[in-house]
């Protein structure tokens, strides 16, 4: 599995994601600008000492991964989601998109994608879940679905 974090913010939720992805399999994506350098302390910390471990690649924009990945399957999630992501059917070569905490994914990219999911929530709060409990939620489900490969 891919994990795609667009343009993260916050150096705790990346170092946090990071180590899912350690503990998972998973390899990691950063698509610049990123809000914090990868040497800052707060992501080694989050990460504790599993960053030797991350299967990780930085990409300087969103077009770049794409190229590289082009044939590639790219599920987006977003709260502006069509479909629940409980729902859909992943396979081991799947790219999950995820957008920064603050501002999600852009517009433009959600009205291009071909698959774009969303997570549950109630709507009386115009917030959503920690980026990082996202990832853990959805990946899990992934890998779930394909009968936790490699993991026991």
């Amino acid at each position: 599995m891919h994990l795609v974090l667009v343009e993260p913010e916050i150096p705790q939720n990346t170092g946090n994601v990071a180590r899912t992805c350690v503990m998972t399999g998973t390899k990691l994506h950063l698509v610049e600008p990123l809000g914090f350098s990868l040497s800052e302390k707060e992501v080694r910390r989050s990460g504790l000492d599993y960053w030797q471990y991350l299967d990780l690649e930085v990409h300087r924009d969103f077009e770049a991964l794409r190229e590289k990945y082009g044939p590639a399957r790219f599920i987006y999630f977003s709260t502006r989601g069509r479909s629940y992501y409980h729902q859909f059917n992943y396979s081991p070569g799947d790219f999950l998109v995820f957008g920064s905490e603050t501002r999600g994914l852009d517009r433009e990219v959600l009205d291009r994608a071909e698959i774009a999911l969303r997570i549950p929530m109630i709507n009386q709060i115009p917030r959503s879940l920690n980026l990082g409990n996202s990832v853990a939620l959805v990946l899990y489900e992934a890998l779930r679905q394909q009968g936790f490969p490699g993991m026991k």
